[in-house]
């Protein structure tokens, strides 16, 4: 049996061991976000982080062509990752919670906001019929059940679900409240959208992809037909039938001013976006 003095050595040994341990996971943990707010853009703008503006994960398909995934990876840029579990979100589900984050933007993330269906409706530029309504429960299930997984420069990555909150079914009030961590997707940089113009592109949802990802570029590069292709979502697997989709979604764009001019050289699209001063570029 070894000695009283040699037992209290080691485990004062482990206890040190255990306590560097503990620092080092410390400080390899990122603080938790508290009483942050987001900027407040104007009342005219949408705000949107520019890992989501520069992947599928709100792709450019019509609600009919959605699928439902499990930890599937979808296109994004270098250095961002995302993986995705539920029905799959399109542009409009984009819309609805762009708005969310605007009608709470006063408030710091992670406080809960009330309001309306019928204001988020009529803020959104529909209508508020009973059909409205549903429309937009569906929207706001598929944000709150969505899995999301998005690793930004290879570090710490966010997972969890968009939204959460609870609904008062007599009056139609919402209370929502946005996870404290969506703040590092701000972070990492973010875009401000005028609501206009892409209310202008409704109901078409390649455009108002496009229209998002050259926002979020002050001069954008070319990007081949197909890289586009994937990066939008879009489940036309046909290359020559996305080209000509894409086509008429840079028409839309140039037709509304939304972009300045764009030429298809071979396989690469090259764009020259209008400056806009007053938009976040990262």
């Amino acid at each position: 049996m070894k000695p009283q003095s040699q037992i209290d050595g080691s485990l004062g040994e482990a206890m040190t061991r255990l306590e560097s341990l503990r620092r080092l996971r410390q400080s390899q943990t990122p603080e938790p976000v508290q009483n942050v707010q987001l900027p407040l853009w104007p009342d005219s703008m949408r705000a949107t982080p520019n890992a989501w503006l520069r992947s599928a994960l709100f792709a450019a398909i019509q609600g009919k062509q959605r699928q439902a995934l499990k930890r599937q990876l979808l296109a994004a840029i270098t250095g961002v990752e995302i993986r995705f579990t539920g029905w799959q979100l399109d542009q409009s589900d984009r819309d609805v919670l762009d708005t969310i984050v605007h009608l709470s933007r006063r408030q710091a993330i992670g406080q809960k906001e009330s309001f309306t269906a019928r204001g988020v409706l009529l803020a959104l530029g529909l209508n508020t019929g009973k059909a409205d309504h549903e429309w937009l429960k569906d929207s706001m299930a598929r944000l709150y059940s969505a899995g999301i997984e998005i690793t930004v420069a290879r570090r710490f990555t966010y997972f969890g679900a968009l939204l959460k909150g609870a609904r008062d079914e007599l009056t139609g009030h919402y209370i929502v409240e946005l996870d404290p961590k969506l703040v590092s997707m701000y972070a990492s940089g973010w875009t401000q959208i005028e609501w206009v113009e892409r209310r202008t592109l409704r109901r078409k949802p390649l455009a108002q992809w496009l229209h998002g990802w050259y926002c979020s570029h002050a001069v954008p590069y070319p990007l081949k037909v197909e890289t586009l292709q994937k990066l939008s979502g879009s489940c036309n697997r046909q290359l020559a039938s996305f080209r000509r989709q894409l086509t008429k979604a840079l028409d839309d764009l140039g037709q509304l001013g939304l972009i300045k001019n764009w030429e298809l050289r071979g396989d690469m699209v090259h764009v020259i976006v209008k400056p806009k001063n007053k938009k976040e570029r990262a």
